[in-house]
Order: structure tokens, then C-alpha cells, then sequence
């Protein structure tokens, strides 16, 4: 039950994350909206490779994500 509720926790995390990381890339491109899902998740993950605008313990989150994994949670959004 604890475990259920800290992955609970960390999937809640990582959506909120997912969500800075996009508006900060639309910042940096504002033509985003027209690219497609798979080259934003690619982009991401590039970032989230390198670690850009990210600090450890949030990069060691993010990085749990597979590409489809990101296209999925940029899906439902």
C-alpha cells in the first residue's frame, strides 16, 4: 500500500514536471503546437538525457520515463 501511494506520488510528480518542461520548450519554440507528439517526446527526452533545466532527483525521476511513455502523458493533455 505505501509503495502504490509513493508511485502514486512520484506519477503525479513527473506529470508536473512534464508540464514545465513543455511550456519551456514552447518558450524556446513557439511553433510547438504544429510539431508532432513523437518530436516533442524525442525533444524531451533529449532534454531530460542531459539533464537541461532539471536538478538530480528530478532528472533521476524523468529519466524512468521511456519516449512512449512521454508521448502517452503528453496525450492526455
Amino acid at each position: 500500500m505505501l509503495q502504490d501511494k509513493r508511485n502514486d506520488l512520484d506519477a503525479e510528480r513527473q506529470k508536473r514536471l512534464l508540464q514545465r518542461m513543455v511550456a519551456e520548450l514552447s518558450g524556446a519554440h513557439p511553433d510547438i503546437y504544429y510539431t508532432a507528439t513523437t518530436d516533442i517526446a524525442a525533444m524531451l527526452q533529449q532534454d531530460i538525457a542531459e539533464g537541461r533545466g532539471l536538478n538530480q532527483d528530478e532528472r533521476a525521476l524523468m529519466q524512468r520515463l521511456t519516449r512512449r511513455d512521454i508521448e502517452v502523458m503528453l496525450s492526455l493533455h
